[in-house]
C-alpha cells in the first residue's frame, strides 16, 4: 500500500521524466531536421515518409539517451525538495533514509520495465525504419552492408570468402567455398568472381576452378563460366551492419545462435547489442540511487550545483559506455563485461554516495 509520502514521490519521479522527455525530444527532431533538411529536399523525400522516420527518431532517441534524461530528471525533482525544506521534514518525522528511498525505486522499477519493451520490441522495429531511411534517402551510395574481405561459416561444413562484393551489381571478386568433412578439406571451390541471379536464385561464377582433395592425387576441375546453386543466401555475402539493431529479443537470440555457427566475424558487434538491452535498463536503479544521494543535500549554490554535478556524473556513464562498446565491437574484448561494467563501476559510485548521503 503507498502511503501520501510515496504517492508525492513517485508522482515527481514519473511526471519529471515524462516532461523532460517531452521537451528534449522535440529539440532533437528539431536539430536532425535542421542537419538533414537539404538532403530531404534534394532527394524529394515524401512528406509521409518524414513523418514515419521523425517517428522512429523518436523512439530511437528516447531508447538511446533514457538514461541521461532519467538522472536528470531525478536530480532536478529532488533538488526542489531539497531547496524546499522538504526532504528534511520528511526525515524529521521519523521516516528513515531508506523509507525515503522507497518510491524511488518504485518509480525505477516502473521506468526499469517500460525500457526493457522499448529495448527489447519497439525500439527494434524503430531502429529499422530509422536505418532504412537513412541509407535510402540520406545517404545515398553509401552502402549498409559488409562488403570487403567478408569470411562466413555457413553450415558446419563450408565456409565461403569473398574479397569485395558489390551490394548495386549482386557481384563479388575472388569467391572461394571451402568444404570440410571430420577436419579434413574434401574439396575447394575458387573463381575470380561470382554473380547472383535473381530470378532463379542462382549463381554464375567466373574462371571456375573445382579442386577435389583424393588421398593419393588431386582431381581438378575447371570453367571458364559455370551456372550453378549454392546452399547460402546473397545475405550470407553482404552482411547488413546494423541488423542486430533490428531484431527483437527472440528474433535476436536465434539470430546470434546462428552467426555463431557460421564463424561470422561480427559476433562481439551483436552480443553489445544483446547485453545492453539488459544493462540499461537496470541502469535506471544506479542513476536513480546516485541522483538521490547527490541532490537530497540542500547546498550553497542551489539547484544548478547539484545540476552540474549531474550532468557531470551522467555524460560520463554514457562516455563509458560508448567507450567500452566500442572496444568490444572492434577487438576480443569480452561484451558482457564491456556493457555491464559501467553499471559496476557506477554502481560501487551509487553505494559510496548513499552511505554519505545518510550521515
Amino acid at each position: 500500500m503507498l502511503s501520501i509520502l510515496d504517492k508525492y514521490i513517485l508522482k515527481r519521479y514519473l511526471g519529471t521524466f515524462l516532461l523532460l522527455l517531452l521537451l528534449f525530444i522535440p529539440i532533437g527532431i528539431t536539430v536532425n531536421l535542421a542537419e538533414k533538411i537539404d538532403k530531404m529536399l534534394e532527394n524529394e523525400v515524401p512528406f509521409i515518409e518524414i513523418a514515419k522516420y521523425y517517428l522512429d527518431f523518436t523512439i530511437y532517441f528516447a531508447n538511446l539517451l533514457f538514461p541521461l534524461f532519467l538522472f536528470l530528471s531525478v536530480i532536478w525533482f529532488t533538488s526542489k525538495l531539497a531547496n524546499n525544506t522538504e526532504i528534511i521534514a520528511f526525515l524529521s518525522s521519523g521516516v528513515s533514509y531508506y523509507r525515503f528511498l522507497r518510491p524511488y525505486m518504485i518509480g525505477a522499477t516502473i521506468v526499469c520495465i517500460g525500457a526493457l519493451v522499448l529495448g527489447m520490441y519497439l525500439a527494434p522495429m524503430a531502429s529499422k525504419g530509422f536505418n532504412e531511411f537513412k541509407y535510402k534517402y540520406l545517404k545515398k551510395g553509401t552502402q549498409d552492408r559488409a562488403q570487403s574481405n567478408v569470411y562466413r561459416q555457413i553450415n558446419d561444413n563450408d565456409y565461403i570468402y569473398v574479397s569485395y562484393f558489390n551490394v548495386k551489381e549482386k557481384s563479388g571478386n575472388n569467391f572461394t567455398l571451402e568444404h570440410f568433412e571430420d577436419n579434413e578439406m574434401k574439396f575447394k571451390i575458387s573463381a575470380s568472381s561470382i554473380k547472383y541471379n535473381e530470378k532463379d536464385s542462382s549463381y554464375t561464377l567466373y574462371n571456375y576452378k573445382k579442386r577435389i582433395v583424393g588421398q593419393n592425387n588431386d582431381q581438378l576441375l575447371k570453367e571458364t563460366k559455370l551456372d550453378t546453386t549454392f546452399s547460402f543466401e546473397m545475405e550470407d555475402l553482404t552482411p547488413v551492419e546494423y541488423i542486430a539493431e533490428t531484431l527483437n529479443f527472440t528474433e535476436l537470440n536465434d539470430f546470434i545462435q546462428r552467426e555463431k555457427a557460421k564463424g561470422s566475424s561480427y559476433i562481439n558487434r551483436y552480443e553489445v547489442v544483446r547485453y545492453k538491452r539488459w544493462s540499461l535498463p537496470v541502469s535506471a536503479y544506479i542513476l536513480t540511487i546516485i541522483a538521490v544521494a547527490v541532490s537530497s543535500v540542500k547546498r550553497r549554490g542551489g539547484m544548478g550545483v547539484n545540476l552540474a554535478i549531474g550532468i557531470g556524473i551522467g555524460m560520463t556513464f554514457i562516455f563509458f559506455d560508448k567507450i567500452f562498446g566500442t572496444m568490444a565491437e572492434q577487438s576480443t574484448f569480452s561484451p558482457f563485461i564491456a556493457t555491464w561494467f559501467p553499471n559496476f563501476v557506477f554502481g560501487i559510485l551509487a553505494i559510496y554516495l548513499l552511505r554519505n548521503a545518510k550521515r
